[in-house]
């Protein structure tokens, strides 16, 4: 019998309409979203994802090695899809910014056939949201993320979340989307 990595195949269950959770990494972890024009470039490329494909975007952070988001993708586009989109995006334009810069990250990063990956293989971890209360507890952990991690004392200092938005504060890097049943005046306790 052969021994080898365990590898976790999660077949992805889409609601038609539904609200998705979803967590991405960076390869093995490492903080290659470190860097704010990094992170600036992530929200672009989010704020691009959003309009081409129409999907619905209500929480977000982007946090040194990996992505939170909320969403609903369309019918028409799948969340895969979308997913493909944003990450491809991103990815692409980081490497070939190091490629110029000769930067030693992309030893670290490198596959054996040395093509540099960004992402963590496979498509991360996401979830059907099924309630109102999952939905706050989910978005409150999003905006907190940065604060249990110590990089800000209060959501709204981390310009790379969607916590301003909730607050109704400027500026905001990526607008967006109202929740039906999220009354404005309550929005910051969710953040």
């Amino acid at each position: 019998m052969e021994t080898g990595p365990i590898r976790k195949r999660m077949k992805r269950v889409e609601v038609p309409g539904g609200l998705r959770f979803v967590t991405f990494s960076c390869e093995r972890r490492l903080p290659l979203l470190g860097n704010p024009a990094i992170r600036d470039l992530f929200a672009d490329r989010l704020a691009a994802m959003r309009k081409r494909f129409g999907c619905e975007l209500f929480a977000w952070v982007v946090m040194p090695e990996h992505v939170h988001l909320i969403l609903r993708p369309t019918e028409n586009d799948p969340l895969d899809r979308v997913l493909e989109f944003l990450k491809k995006a991103v990815a692409r334009r980081v490497i070939a910014r190091w490629r110029e810069l000769d930067a030693p990250i992309l030893q670290k990063i490198s596959r054996p056939d040395g093509s540099p990956r960004f992402w963590q293989k496979g498509g991360g971890f996401d979830r059907n949201i099924r309630h109102e209360g999952e939905f706050a507890r989910e978005v409150r952990y999003i905006h907190r993320n940065p604060v249990e991690r110590e990089l800000v004392d209060h959501p709204r200092e981390w310009a790379w979340s969607s916590a301003r938005w909730w607050l109704g504060e400027s500026p905001v890097l990526v607008e967006c989307d109202a929740v039906p049943w999220t009354d404005a005046e309550q929005r910051e306790l969710y953040v």
